[in-house]
């Protein structure tokens, strides 16, 4: 039985607890056996993007001493958080000591949800029905630092009853990029409300991506916009039954 240690990150405890809950039924009746590190908390993803990188070390070592319990692959609904464990961690620590050795190992095993599906457990289909014209958006850090370009719609094609369509600028953010929203709100919402136009211009009446921070950003926008367009996390839509 293939085992696996869930990375909720923190948008998800704290906005999105419904997406997790959908996440370990799926793993679940895919035959995975979960577990969830209680120690873990922040992945310290905002501080190191704000250049605090002395603050983000304690932060990233109590990750890694969480996950370190197992030697499970982890498993998260965010492909940003995933970016900071995989493509970060190791340059917080000095190259042969035992930090730097455990961020190298931690970060080989840590997968975004779809990625795990797709590419560790060569999963295309988990049973989904979801009869909607459903459009899709690639985030940032799911698309240009982690490379998944075709497994979000490759589990999508596999949905019974799904109509998918394509974005014109599928590829184009949202705005969102964290603390980038807050520093530059006039540039973010400028974004946002480009990428809503797009959305309702599809036709679709469903929007999904792989990220909390772009879901909440696009749902926000469209709700703003005064749009019925549902935006959801790929992990709800795939737990439809």
């Amino acid at each position: 039985m293939p085992k696996a240690q869930l990375f909720i990150t923190c948008l998800g405890d704290q906005f999105y607890t419904t997406t997790l809950q959908n996440m370990t039924h799926i793993l679940e009746r895919l035959g995975v056996d979960v577990s969830f590190p209680s120690e873990q908390t922040c992945c310290g993803q905002p501080l190191f993007n704000n250049g605090f990188e002395e603050k983000t070390r304690p932060v990233a070592l109590n990750f890694l001493r969480a996950f370190s319990k197992s030697d499970a692959p982890i498993v998260a609904p965010s492909g940003s958080c995933v970016s900071m464990v995989k493509h970060h961690y190791a340059e917080l620590f000095k190259e042969g000591t035992p930090e730097h050795a455990l961020a190298v190992d931690i970060a080989s095993r840590t997968y975004e949800f779809t990625e795990y599906l797709v590419n560790v457990l060569k999963v295309t289909d988990v049973g989904a029905v979801y009869p909607h014209k459903v459009t899709y958006h690639a985030s940032c850090h799911y698309l240009r630092e982690m490379g998944l370009k075709t497994e979000a719609k490759t589990l999508l094609n596999q949905v019974k009853g799904l109509e998918f369509v394509q974005l014109k600028e599928e590829e184009t953010c949202c705005g969102f990029g964290g603390a980038f929203t807050v520093t530059y709100p006039e540039v973010s919402r400028s974004m946002m409300e480009n990428k809503v136009k797009d959305i309702v211009a599809s036709g679709a009446d469903t929007v999904v991506m792989c990220e909390p921070g772009c879901l909440m950003n696009v749902a926000g926008g469209l709700h703003k916009a005064g749009s019925h367009i549902r935006a959801m996390h790929i992990i709800d839509l795939l737990s439809s039954q």
